[in-house]
């Protein structure tokens, strides 16, 4: 148990914990990564595919998410122009590892969280 607690300790003092977890802040950060795991897209797919994101709302995800390295942008030269992101090799391991597991648990879960969540009538 001493190990396991030795751990935790170091773990709560590294501020490399601290920027992982600072990934799970932005409510649409996760959800935009998770619709980038099937391939590139444009930002209108983007918007279609992520039901109630705000124009902004995407912008701003976007925008973290390419300063933390988890997405990419690929400019296309050609009449009309045409950008697309991308998930980088990190982003993908990302959504391949802890939001994977995530959302395995909100398929076990979620309905029961909602529930709990639900104010008493």
């Amino acid at each position: 148990m001493g190990d396991y607690q030795d751990h935790c300790e170091q773990l709560v003092a590294d501020c490399r914990l601290r920027a992982a977890t600072d990934l799970f802040t932005h409510t649409w950060d996760p959800v935009v990564l998770a619709a980038l795991h099937n391939g590139p897209r444009r930002r209108s797919e983007l918007r279609t595919a992520i039901g109630g994101i705000s124009d902004k709302a995407l912008t701003e995800a976007l925008h973290r998410l390419l300063g933390h390295g988890l997405i990419e942008r690929h400019r296309f030269a050609q009449a009309p122009p045409r950008v697309e992101y991308g998930l980088t090799i990190l982003g993908t391991s990302l959504v391949d590892g802890p939001i994977e597991s995530m959302a395995e648990w909100i398929r076990h879960h979620g309905d029961t969280l909602l529930a709990a969540s639900e104010p008493d009538t």
